[in-house]
């Protein structure tokens, strides 16, 4: 039998405070908003859609009871039929991003691959935000911070 015992790597995912000389450098979990919408797989989509609106966003983060992420709502789906139930409009399973990642590397990948948004979760997936392709481009600019620039002799 083994024992697992968390690391450094858990401690990171389940974005917990961090010292040394990289510690001040922004990372996902500090960006993303904890004030996305949420819902569950039992709600009726226009009742959803239309809570998501009034609240400013065009996206909602599908989580169960112990916030686990299990889909996702973008704007495209929650213009769909408002009779749907959730779990037929949503995107079920997204790609999800620890809250260590700093900021400047996810910046450029979202940029990369298009995305507007990402969910930003625990190791265990548990939903910590949803960071906004927009913000992570502000804070990387504001931080200076170009990917890469610890490698190529730049300060951290």
């Amino acid at each position: 039998m083994y024992d697992y015992v968390a690391g450094k790597l858990d401690w990171l995912a389940a974005g917990l405070a961090t010292e040394g000389s990289n510690a001040q450098q922004p990372r996902a979990g500090d960006v993303a908003r904890c004030d996305v919408p949420t819902c569950g797989l039992q709600e009726p989509l226009g009742a959803v859609a239309q809570r998501v609106r009034a609240a400013g966003w065009d996206a909602c983060v599908v989580v169960n009871p112990e916030r686990v992420v299990l889909g996702l709502l973008r704007a495209k789906e929650l213009e769909a039929d408002p009779g749907l139930g959730i779990e037929q409009a949503m995107r079920p399973g997204p790609s999800t991003v620890r809250p260590h990642v700093p900021i400047a590397q996810l910046a450029r990948f979202m940029a990369d691959h298009d995305l507007e948004s990402s969910p930003i979760t625990t190791s265990d997936g548990r939903l910590v935000g949803l960071l906004r392709r927009q913000d992570a481009t502000r804070v990387t600019r504001e931080s200076g911070k170009v990917e890469g620039s610890d490698r190529e002799g730049g300060s951290a």
